[in-house]
């Protein structure tokens, strides 16, 4: 079974769901408007640059799941994906997953946003697997720190490499891989189908160097 892999932010849905979640909190109260969205401005434009310290941000944007009750955390993503995600679902980026799963393809989104966040927009596109970044738990409660590897820049090779020695069935050879962005160069070098989706203005450069294929979901 071939494998076709899309990152999710700005790829899938026409924006970028980590910053978008923490512009929720601000509305609901979560978390203190001035400071955190400050912060939350300058972590998106150095992801935007590639330049983002991923440990760093972590530790910003994981502290509210372990601020808050979990009940509570649950019923304000559901209002999220109704309220800020559904309205950025593309239809173009739907299409592309129906014909790749028409064709046979297993489907995979791999994110440097966190499971908590991504977990619903994976389901609502039906895909078969999810690579996000993990967010610790202890007696059912998030602690607010990252389990595991950070699904982001080399880490989604790390992170896609450890799975794929644990699924065999999958095939490596004809892989796809969409994305927008600069941080994905790693993978992007990995795979035999690399794909520049509305590409930042770094990516689109590289892309069009090396002759990868370059398409818009808008």
């Amino acid at each position: 079974m071939r494998l076709a892999i899309f990152d999710l932010d700005n790829t899938l849905i026409s924006g970028d769901s980590d910053h978008a979640w923490g512009e929720y909190l601000i509305r609901v109260g979560a978390v203190d408007e001035e400071r955190y969205r400050r912060a939350n401005d300058e972590y998106l434009r150095s992801y935007e640059a590639g330049t983002l310290d991923i440990d760093d941000y972590l530790s910003f944007s994981l502290q509210p799941l372990a601020q808050h009750p979990r009940k509570l955390l649950e019923a304000w993503r559901r209002d999220f994906m109704a309220e800020v995600i559904e309205p950025m679902v593309l239809p173009k980026a739907e299409a592309l997953l129906d014909h790749h799963r028409e064709a046979g393809d297993f489907l995979m989104i791999i994110t440097a946003t966190n499971r908590f966040v991504t977990a619903p927009i994976a389901e609502r596109f039906k895909v078969d697997e999810l690579i996000a970044i993990e967010v610790e738990e202890r007696d059912g409660a998030y602690t607010g720190r990252v389990a595991g590897v950070p699904s982001f820049q080399r880490g989604k090779v790390t992170r896609l490499e450890a799975w794929l020695a644990e699924h065999p069935e999958i095939e490596r050879e004809g892989c796809w891989f969409y994305s927008d962005s600069r941080n994905d160069l790693p993978l992007l070098e990995q795979v035999d189908r690399p794909v520049a989706v509305d590409p930042d203005p770094m990516l689109k450069i590289e892309a069009e160097r090396r002759g990868w294929t370059v398409m818009s979901l808008r």
